[in-house]
C-alpha cells in the first residue's frame, strides 16, 4: 500500500475516525485490527511469518521471566543451601540460553532463508518490513533475557507491538520500553499535535516525491551501466545526487510514518538527526538509520566487545601495546563486525559487504590513530574548537560517506573500482554536460529546478535543527499567509513532481 495512494489515505482515516469514537476505550484494539489488515494487504501469506516470529518471541519472554522468577522464590527459600542454588542457578542458565538461542536461530534463519533465496523461488517476495519487525522482536527478547523489564503477559498486545503498521515499511526499530504505554494507553484527539503531525507528514511527501523520485532516473543513467568511458565528472554527479535522493526517500519515509502514528499519539524512536553535518564516519552513523545503530550497538557491539576474548585481547594489547591501544582495538573490531553485518542485511552482494568493510574499516582506523591526529593538529596550531575546522570536519565526512556510496549504488564491484578509478584518473569535466543531455531529454531540467527548491526547504530545516530549533514550531509561530504560502510551495512541488518523475518506485528501504 503506496503511502501517497488513496488507499492509504482512506485507510488512516478510516482508522482515525475509529479510534477515536468507536474504540476510544480500547484504542489497542483498534490498531491490532488495522495492522493486521494493512499486514494481510501486502500478502495474506505474510501473516504466517510475522505470526511466526510474534509468537515465538512471546512465549520465549514467558518462558525466560518463569524461570527467572522460579530462581527468585528459591532464593528466598532458606531450606535451600548455597550450593544447591548455584547448581539451580547454572540449571535455569542452561534452559534460558536455550531458549534464547533458539528463538533467535529460528527467527533469523526465517529471515536468512526468505531474505537470501528468495532469487530461487520464481515469483516470490520478501515479506514486508520482516527485517525491521525481525530486529524489533528479537531486540525485545535479549531484554527480557538480561531482565531489563517484565515480559509482556497478553500475546495479542504483543503482536500489535510487532506488527504496528507505521514500523512495517522501513522502521524505525522502536523497543518495548519506550512503546508499551503509548500502544496500550488512552489517547484524547489533540488537534495541535494532529496539526504537527501532518506537516511532518507533508514534509515527508516533499523529500520522497519532490527530490527522491525527480532524480533517481538521472542517478540510474549514469550508475546503472557505467562504462571505461563514462567520465568522472559524471560519477560524481551521479554520487552526489545519490546521497540527496537516499537521504530524502529514506528520512522522508520515516517523517511520513512518524507523522501517521503521532496522529495516534504515539512517538516513535528518531531514526534522522542531520546526517550530513557530521564532524565524522562515526557520528554520521550515529546520527543516520539511528534505531538500527542504537539496536547494533546494544546486541552486536556491546555483547562482541566484552565477550573474555575481547576482554583479553584488550589486556593484551594495553600490555604490550599501550593503554590507548587497549582500549580501542577490541571496539575497533567489534565496529567492523558490527558494518559487516549492516552490509549483510543490506544485501548478500560483494557491493553490499565492501561498503560495509569501508565504513568499519574507516572508522576503527579513525579511533586507532586518533592520538596521531592530536599531536598533527597541535603541531600544524590549528584550533580544533574553531568554526573553520569545525566546518573542514563537516566537508570532510562529506566525502568520505560519499565515497562509501560508490560501494552502495554502484551494484558491480569491479564497475565500482573502475569509476573510482575514473573519478581520479578520468574526470573530463567537459563531457558533463554530453552525459547529461539524454538524460534531460527524459527528465527535463525543470524537473532538477524543483528538485533543486526542495532541497533548499529540507537545507534550511536541517540546519535550524542542527541550532536546536524546532522548524514547525517555529512556523507555527509565523502569521497564518506567511505559514499557508510555504504549504502550498510544499503541495505544489509535490503535485508538480508527478508530471516528470521517470520510473521511480517505492521507498528503498521497504525492501529491506
Amino acid at each position: 500500500m503506496n503511502l501517497f495512494s488513496v488507499a492509504f489515505s482512506l485507510f488512516v482515516t478510516v482508522l482515525f475516525i475509529l479510534y477515536y469514537t468507536v474504540f476510544r476505550k480500547k484504542q489497542w484494539i483498534c490498531l491490532l485490527l488495522f495492522s493486521m489488515a494493512f499486514y494481510a494487504y501486502s500478502g495474506i501469506s505474510n501473516l504466517i511469518f510475522i505470526a511466526i516470529t510474534g509468537f515465538s518471541v512471546f512465549a520465549g519472554g514467558i518462558w525466560l521471566m518463569h524461570f527467572s522468577e522460579k530462581y527468585q522464590e528459591i532464593r528466598k527459600d532458606k531450606s535451600i543451601d548455597r550450593a544447591r542454588r548455584k547448581e539451580i542457578k547454572a540449571a535455569f542458565d542452561r534452559k534460558r540460553k536455550i531458549i534464547l538461542w533458539t528463538i533467535i536461530v529460528i527467527n533469523f534463519g526465517m529471515l536468512a532463508v526468505l531474505k537470501y533465496l528468495h532469487p530461487l523461488f520464481e515469483g516470490f517476495l520478501i515479506p514486508l518490513g520482516i527485517s525491521f519487525y525481525m530486529f524489533i522482536s528479537i531486540g525485545y527478547l535479549v531484554d527480557i533475557y538480561f531482565e531489563k523489564y517484565e515480559a509482556e503477559k497478553n500475546p495479542f498486545r504483543f503482536l500489535l507491538f510487532v506488527s504496528f503498521f507505521p514500523q512495517l515499511i522501513q522502521g524505525p526499530i522502536n523497543r518495548y520500553d519506550q512503546m508499551k504505554e503509548q500502544l496500550y494507553g488512552r489517547h484524547a484527539l489533540e488537534w495541535h499535535r494532529c496539526k504537527r503531525a501532518l506537516v511532518l507528514i507533508l514534509f515527508g511527501l516533499l523529500k520522497k516525491y519532490a527530490i527522491a523520485n525527480l532524480l533517481v532516473h538521472g542517478i540510474a543513467n549514469i550508475l546503472d551501466a557505467p562504462t571505461e568511458k563514462t567520465p568522472g565528472s559524471a560519477i560524481v554527479f551521479a554520487i552526489l545526487l545519490y546521497s540527496a535522493q537516499q537521504y530524502a526517500d529514506f528520512s522522508g519515509g520515516i517523517d511520513i510514518v512518524m507523522g501517521v502514528a503521532e496522529l495516534f499519539g504515539i512517538e516513535m524512536m528518531p531514526n534522522f538527526r542531520q546526517p550530513y553535518f557530521s564532524v565524522s564516519l562515526g557520528d554520521f552513523w550515529r546520527r543516520w538509520h539511528i534505531s538500527l545503530g542504537a539496536w547494533m550497538r546494544d546486541y552486536v557491539f556491546y555483547p562482541f566487545a566484552l565477550t573474555a576474548p575481547m576482554q583479553k585481547f584488550g589486556k593484551w594489547a594495553k600490555k604490550h601495546l599501550n593503554v590507548h591501544f587497549g582500549r580501542v582495538l577490541p571496539a575497533s573490531i567489534a565496529n567492523i563486525l558490527v558494518f559487516f553485518l549492516v552490509g549483510i542485511w543490506h544485501g548478500a552482494q560483494w557491493h553490499f559487504i565492501f561498503w560495509g568493510l569501508y565504513n568499519g574499516i574507516v572508522i576503527a582506523v579513525s579511533d586507532i590513530c586518533a592520538p596521531l591526529f592530536a599531536k598533527m593538529a597541535e603541531r600544524l596550531h590549528i584550533n580544533v574548537k574553531s568554526r573553520a575546522f569545525h566546518v573542514f570536519r563537516i566537508i570532510r565526512t562529506f566525502i568520505i560517506v560519499n565515497i562509501g556510496w560508490y560501494f552502495d549504488r554502484i551494484y558491480n564491484i569491479k564497475d565500482c573500482f573502475m569509476c573510482m578509478k575514473n573519478t581520479i584518473i578520468h574526470f573530463r569535466m567537459g563531457q558533463l554536460y554530453e552525459i547529461l543531455e539524454p538524460t534531460f531529454k527524459e527528465v527535463p531540467k525543470k524537473a532538477y529546478i524543483m528538485a533543486a527548491a526542495a532541497l533548499l526547504i529540507v537545507f534550511a530545516d536541517s540546519v535550524l535543527k542542527e541550532k536546536g530549533k524546532d522548524a514547525i514550531t517555529l512556523l507555527e509561530e509565523r502569521p497564518l499567509a506567511l505559514r499557508w504560502l510555504l504549504y502550498f510551495v510544499m503541495i505544489f512541488l509535490i503535485l508538480g513532481s508527478f508530471n516528470f518523475a521517470v520510473g521511480a518506485g517505492g521507498f528503498m528501504y521497504a525492501n529491506y
